[in-house]
């Protein structure tokens, strides 16, 4: 059902208190009366997971992830109560047999259902769960032969797991280590109805209409035949619900002039409270707010534009995993601080992909408060899932329709995708067009999206939409040429992108105080480099790559000489590639709609895909996408003979005053050029010009002419608020390379300590780019961003760890050898 917070006379209870856990050998406990009494059990946290219980005991390392699908995993617990109760288990892992006072109750398969029972309680009660062995399940299977697949995907260790319902985190080498999901890993329930009432489902749809908020809600009650007066409340308005039968209510309330839920880059994600009111009983519905979504296919209808309240939006994000790979956490204290960075870093959209977990309710709840898009794939992936075997056709359509109803009314969901890759599978394993498709992704997924939220942009499958599945310019795509296939950077533009809903993969490395690094350990450093499975080469090899193309240095020379610089170097190359290639596709003539970067968060220490390391510290990547998406910003692009394209956006909803300014620096000191203009930037809308129109004149920015010796080494471009003078955005090109500044920028350091804490006060003489400060107990507030001549700049500082103390550290500039050293002094 739709979000049901509260209902006067329901008690919810958490059975989340004196749980214990035993592992037995498949099969050799089929009741709980056959479990021996010399099992050895072990306190266990639920919700959570066997491997969470078993590391918390210290008997399971994620270092050395022993296998948990090869045994049976009993859990037990006892319950006080007596009389009829409902158990409600959200999340079982995968295959589970719920057995109350010795009585098998309930039966499983389905990892991502919630499941419900009536049960009666006789006061002093022992409730236990068996998990089954997957192993064994997955050869039974087998042995049945249930359709044979039309391919067999790289991606997991086992593609028999197409058959099971269960997530493929734990499963797929390369990436993440084997952490297999078994356990009650969403919360288990005890309901007790004392009240007048029962309200046994609810429907809740928001939609606009005009300038208007129209909030529809359907209820199913069981009120004993009679029918109360019923009231539905969104925040100060009110209007009576009709009863169709006895046991169904619905109704529909207008909001006049409502205030619209916009993504946080664009206006304000307003939220309205629903409540109603049968006679004395209160039905809290949680909150919903009101907006509009629609897909602009683009002149030649081969776009993926997300237009939300009528408004086209540039979608930017990350794709997210989970919390933690071992307890699979989801509720709100565990989820606030990483969709905050989300937030931060001025990402719009957050990817749930079809290889994860279907999210809770407190990260909908989270999103819709954050502004937050979501795009949320049903968890299929890569796999030729057989939709023909009725019986996995029925758990398909109870999963689909249990989550597409339990989002009602959250408006941060915004696109529900049928799965990830799995026609981009079958056609590069060659199948013709026919094998592409499937009645999941064409039929099944896409009935209950328009029945259940007719609100929310449904797409088959991610990627999608060209004259192959994987093709860049026309729908959804997964874009890694600017990254795993190493094209240069120009082809960010050359492949035509229209919505990358993945995009710029590189190993990241963390920042040089992150938490459990081997730094020294190449063995362990090697082993947290993502890597394609079966590929003869790592997303370390990728980043090197572009290392070289931007600083002409050799990536395995550097290593060697220098580590500590290569290091430095690595986290500035793919920051700047991916500034590089948001810049390209936010600019107003581009073909791209948006752009998901995969992804946020890594699972372990060390050099992962994520732009957050797996402690929560930003890496330098992080922050580079802070500055590519800020909502208010500037971005250059080389378009050759015809200079610098300069592309203003401005996505809030007020006209933004602002003061350009272009600088041209030779030697990284000497200004050999200076325009400023001043103007409005439009509310919600983006401009290009030319360098030669804010010039006035012809000077060879970009060096293609290439008359006589180069007139400059670096231009910058600063947008400043025309009446405060802070600074909006920057950015800045290097018509000869990057490596061709090789200039000491005079860099000096200043720790202050004020009311609030620590700062560093920077200064340079001289230009100095992508400054980076490491110090052991502190992190910085903002890094990787670049120092004009004479510029000043105060830097937060953040306790990280340690002591408390000063700071002492050194800051670096671009790929500089020798920082500039500080450190603070108490007073």
């Amino acid at each position: 059902m739709s979000a049901l917070r509260s209902v006067t006379g329901r008690r919810v209870v958490p059975l989340d208190e004196g749980w214990r856990l035993a592992l037995t050998a498949p099969g050799a406990a089929q009741e709980p009366n056959d479990l021996s009494s010399a099992l050895d059990w072990i306190a266990a946290v639920v919700p959570g997971t066997a491997a969470q219980a078993l590391r918390d005991a210290g008997r399971w390392s994620v270092e050395q992830p022993a296998p948990l699908h090869d045994q049976d995993i009993w859990y037990r617990t006892n319950l006080a109560g007596r009389g009829r109760h409902t158990l409600r288990f959200h999340g079982l892992a995968t295959l589970a047999e719920v057995w109350l006072n010795g009585t098998l109750v309930l039966a499983s398969d389905n990892m991502f259902l919630m499941r419900e029972v009536e049960v009666d309680l006789l006061g002093s009660n022992e409730l236990l769960i068996a998990f089954r062995s997957l192993d064994r399940e997955l050869d039974a299977r087998r042995a049945r032969r249930m359709g044979r697949a039309r391919w067999r995907t790289r991606l997991v260790d086992d593609n028999t797991l197409r058959l099971v319902r269960t997530t493929l985190l734990g499963h797929m080498p390369g990436w993440q280590p084997p952490i297999h999901a078994v356990g009650p890993w969403r919360g288990i329930e005890m309901i007790d109805e004392t009240g007048p009432i029962q309200v046994r489902a609810v429907e809740m749809q928001a939609r606009l209409e005009g300038n208007d908020g129209l909030l529809t809600v359907e209820l199913e009650i069981d009120c004993n035949g009679v029918r109360p007066s019923a009231m539905l409340q969104v925040g100060d308005g009110a209007c009576p619900l009709t009863w169709v039968d006895d046991r169904r209510l619905e109704g529909t309330l207008r909001v006049p002039k409502v205030d619209r839920w916009w993504p946080h880059t664009h206006g304000v994600p307003t939220l309205y409270r629903v409540q109603v009111r049968l006679g004395d009983v209160e039905i809290d519905l949680g909150r919903t707010g009101f907006r509009s979504l629609e897909v602009d296919r683009g002149a030649d209808g081969k776009g993926f534009g997300l237009k939300v309240n009528g408004q086209k939006i540039f979608a930017r994000g990350v794709c997210w995993s989970a919390v933690d790979l071992v307890s699979l956490a989801g509720g709100r204290a565990q989820l606030s601080p990483w969709l905050e960075q989300v937030r931060a870093a001025h990402m719009n959209m957050i990817r749930v992909g079809g290889t994860m977990i279907y999210e809770s309710d407190d990260f909908f709840a989270l999103c819709d408060e954050l502004g937050i898009l979501v795009w949320h794939d049903f968890m299929f992936a890569n796999m030729d899932y057989p939709v023909g075997d009725a019986a996995f056709r029925t758990s398909v359509v109870a999963e689909a329709t249990q989550f597409l109803r339990r989002t009602q009314g959250h408006p941060a969901l915004a696109v529900v995708c049928g799965g990830s890759e799995v026609a981009q599978q079958a056609a590069m394993f060659g199948l013709p067009p026919s094998a592409w498709s499937s009645p999941l992704h064409d039929d099944i997924l896409p009935r209950a999206a328009a029945e259940l939220r007719a609100d929310v942009i449904y797409v088959a499958q991610s990627p999608m939409g060209g004259d192959v599945p994987f093709a860049t310019d026309s729908g959804v795509s997964h874009y890694y040429g600017v990254g795993a296939y190493l094209r240069p950077l120009e082809d960010a533009r050359r492949s035509d992108v229209r919505f990358a809903s993945e995009c710029l993969a590189f190993a990241n490395v963390p920042a040089a105080n992150s938490a459990g690094v081997p730094w020294t350990d190449s063995v362990r450093w090697k082993a947290a480099v993502p890597r394609d499975h079966g590929a003869a080469w790592d997303f370390e090899y990728v980043r090197d790559h572009y290392l070289r193309l931007l600083y002409g240095v050799d990536p395995v020379q550097l290593r060697t000489d220098d580590p500590a610089r290569y290091l430095r170097l690595s986290r500035v190359a793919t920051a700047e590639v991916m500034e590089v290639s948001v810049a390209e596709w936010r600019r107003a003539g581009s073909s791209c709609d948006g752009a998901i970067v995969w992804m946020l968060k890594d699972f372990m220490p060390g050099a992962g895909w994520g732009v957050v390391d797996s402690t929560g510290a930003p890496k330098l990547a992080w922050h580079g996408l802070r500055r590519a998406f800020r909502p208010v910003q500037v971005g250059l692009t080389d378009e050759g003979l015809n200079g610098l394209g300069i592309h203003l956006a401005n996505d809030t909803a007020v006209v933004v005053r602002a003061r350009l300014t272009l600088l041209c620096l030779q030697g990284g000191e000497r200004v050999v050029m200076r325009r400023e203009r001043e103007g409005d930037l439009p509310a919600r809308g983006n401009l290009t010009l030319s360098s030669a129109d804010v010039i006035g004149a012809f000077f060879d920015i970009t060096y293609a002419y290439r008359f006589g010796t180069a007139p400059l080494d670096a231009t910058i471009v600063t947008l400043d608020d025309a009446g405060t003078g802070a600074r909006l955005s920057d950015a800045i090109h290097f018509p000869l390379g990057r490596a061709a500044l090789d200039v000491d920028p005079g860099l000096s350091v200043e720790p202050i300590l004020d009311e609030a804490g620590w700062t560093l006060r920077l200064l340079a003489i001289g230009l100095a780019t992508s400054i980076q400060i490491e110090d052991v107990h502190y992190r910085a507030e903002d890094e990787g961003f670049h120092l004009l001549p004479g510029e000043e700049r105060i830097v937060r500082l953040l306790k990280i760890s340690g002591p408390e103390g000063p700071p002492a550290g050194r800051v670096f500039s671009g790929g500089s050898a020798r920082g500039v050293p500080y450190r603070g002094a108490m007073p």
